[in-house]
This record gives C-alpha cells, sequence and structure tokens, in this order.
C-alpha cells in the first residue's frame, strides 16, 4: 500500500486496466485536478467478480502498462489488493481505511460503473466508507441520474462546483464531475486486437 501522510487527500481508482488506456490516465488527471488531491492511487486489482477472467492479462503486465501511461508523479500504481488478497471493492476500503487514519480518502469511479454499481457486492456499504466522485464517460452521462445506487443516495449528492471539498466530507457524499471525455475502453482495444 502506498504511503501517505495524515491529513492528505488521496483519490482511490480501481479496475482491471485490462488494458490501462489513456482514457483511464484522462479521468485520473480529472480527479486530481476537480477534487484537489495530493495523491492518487491507481490501483490495479487481481480481477473483477462481475466479469470473465479468461481475457484478463496477467497482473505484471497490467501494473508495468498502467505505469506506463499513469506519467504524473502524484500518481501511484499499485497492486496492494492482491498481496492482502482482497476480491470485493468493500474490502479493500474496509483495509485502506484501518491503514491509514487521518487521511482523507474518496472512491472514483467512471460513470459507466455507476450503472452497474447496485450489482456490486456490499454496494451500499461501499458508499458509506468514502465519499464517492463519479467521472463522466462517453454514453453514460445520463444513465447516473437513473441508476439504483443515485436515486437511493440522492440526498447524499453535492454540486460538482463543490468538488474539491468532498474529500474532507463524511460519506455517504457523492458528485458527478463533466469534463472532457475518451472514447477509448479496454473491452474495444481488447476487440481491437483480436481482430
Amino acid at each position: 500500500m502506498p504511503h501517505v501522510e495524515k491529513g492528505m487527500q488521496v483519490g482511490l481508482f480501481g479496475g482491471s486496466f485490462n488494458p490501462p488506456h489513456a482514457g483511464h490516465a484522462l479521468v485520473a488527471e480529472i480527479a486530481l485536478r476537480r477534487l484537489a488531491l495530493d495523491r492518487l492511487w491507481w490501483m490495479v486489482t487481481p480481477g473483477n467478480p462481475l466479469k470473465s477472467t479468461r481475457e484478463l492479462a496477467p497482473l505484471a503486465e497490467r501494473i508495468a502498462l498502467s505505469q506506463r501511461i499513469a506519467t504524473n508523479p502524484r500518481i501511484q500504481v499499485t497492486a496492494f489488493e492482491a498481496a492482502h488478497r482482497v476480491r470485493y471493492t468493500a474490502d479493500t476500503l474496509a483495509l485502506i481505511r484501518a491503514r491509514n487514519p487521518g487521511v482523507d480518502f474518496v472512491w472514483i469511479m467512471g460513470a459507466d460503473s455507476l450503472r452497474d454499481f447496485h450489482r456490486w457486492q456490499r454496494w451500499r456499504e461501499i458508499m458509506l466508507t468514502f465519499p464517492i466522485a463519479v467521472i463522466d464517460r462517453p454514453g453514460a452521462t445520463l444513465s447516473f441520474l437513473s441508476s439504483v445506487a443515485a436515486k437511493t443516495f440522492d440526498y447524499a449528492r453535492i454540486d460538482e462546483r463543490d468538488a474539491q471539498l468532498l474529500a474532507r466530507k463524511s460519506a455517504p457524499a457523492w458528485t458527478f464531475i463533466h469534463g472532457p471525455r475518451s472514447s477509448l475502453s479496454s473491452s474495444a482495444i481488447r476487440a481491437g486486437t483480436r481482430a
């Protein structure tokens, strides 16, 4: 787990990154800037319980590719979940909270993930652990309005103009951040590679 100091604002950007691409880097840069983060952990997961692992590239390869793309010195690529044998996001966040008292974390996800967020293991617990920043993705801008999670936690949404305050808020708190979007997707890149 990367080292951070008390009082820091740290973004948690997790995914399989299979493969990582410029769209992921754009989300990370938007989060760093709009959330006024000191650091961002680019967390390469060993797998994704909601996706097939047949097409999953080896973890070491996904880490190396992520390190090439995540060039901002405030971004730290990590795969600590594999070392701790953590499978679900709720468990990852509990581990992070226990090991880093006094650090303000924000979970970062793309709008496309929010659409299916209610299918995640213990998704309500995730919403209640750390504030969440949802970053706009092509084709998913409107889906956040109708998602189960957005409707359930509508009362906890803050205006994106106040996004820089999100890390200091108590969960549940979340915001939707509009901005430049990349049409790249890992599944499309994998499909193109096979073709």
